[in-house]
């Protein structure tokens, strides 16, 4: 296949992507601009990336430590802080160092220790990094995030540190044929990240670790279900195969 029809099709992808986003956004009342749209980009070439960088994605997500690093420096200086990287998978703490001044959001914090070395790492180059809590609605064995009942004691402590941002929450909802099945995880999820905001705080405590005008990131929805999640509160959706095609591991 020509580089000119593997652009065309790229395209028609994203431009229905957004399309369907804008009518799921129709449908609830919402106004598309709060939507994030974060191309899942592991496993694809650089070549891709940059395409879909020209059609207009400015937001990337990576899986693994390296592949994000990578990245990064292979395009830092070709499109500079305008192309944004999100790390969305499973992140071990002793990769943390390789990735907290490249990422502009980490979605996957799911403990206290995580929290402890994301603090130590972004203390020594004196940054603040905006992170999420991966919270596991779902209670699946397989899939890694807090569970529900633990969300609010390790928030709590989360928002002690100095040098650390909770912006929001991140889900992985299971793997299903029919994404209406999903539904009730994403609105587990949009309840909890409500309770959160105006609920579970009191005033003394959340004057002294937490601005709550920066917690507004709800991060789910991926290939098959980003419509239902975006009718239920998603302010990022995370797509890989809808954008790029089958991966090729």
């Amino acid at each position: 296949m020509t580089e000119g029809r593997l652009i065309y099709i790229l395209e028609k992808r994203i431009i229905d992507i957004k399309k369907r986003i804008e009518e799921a956004c129709q449908r609830v009342g919402r106004d598309p601009s709060e939507v994030t749209l974060i191309a899942v980009s592991k496993t694809k070439p650089l070549q891709m990336i940059e395409n879909a960088f020209e059609l207009g994605l400015r937001d990337f997500g990576e899986n693994k430590v390296q592949d994000l690093s990578k990245k990064y420096d292979e395009l830092k200086d070709k499109y500079g802080q305008t192309m944004k990287w999100h790390m969305i998978g499973h992140l071990q703490r002793n990769k943390v160092r390789q990735v907290i001044d490249k990422a502009v959001l980490i979605h996957s914090v799911d403990s206290l220790r995580l929290g402890e070395m994301i603090e130590k790492e972004a203390a020594k180059k004196n940054l603040i990094c905006d992170i999420l809590i991966e919270v596991n609605v779902a209670d699946e064995d397989t899939k890694f995030g807090v569970k529900e009942n633990e969300l609010l004691e390790l928030f709590n402590e989360l928002i002690k540190f100095p040098h650390i941002r909770v912006r929001g929450l991140m889900t992985i909802a299971p793997y299903v044929t029919d994404s209406e099945k999903n539904r009730k995880h994403f609105s587990k999820l949009r309840q909890l990240f409500i309770d959160i905001k105006y609920k579970n705080i009191d005033n003394e405590f959340r004057d002294t670790y937490f601005n709550r005008d920066f917690f507004n990131i709800l991060s789910m929805g991926m290939t098959g279900d980003y419509e239902v999640a975006v009718e239920e509160g998603s302010t990022m959706v995370r797509i890989g195969t809808g954008i790029f095609g089958a991966r090729n591991y």
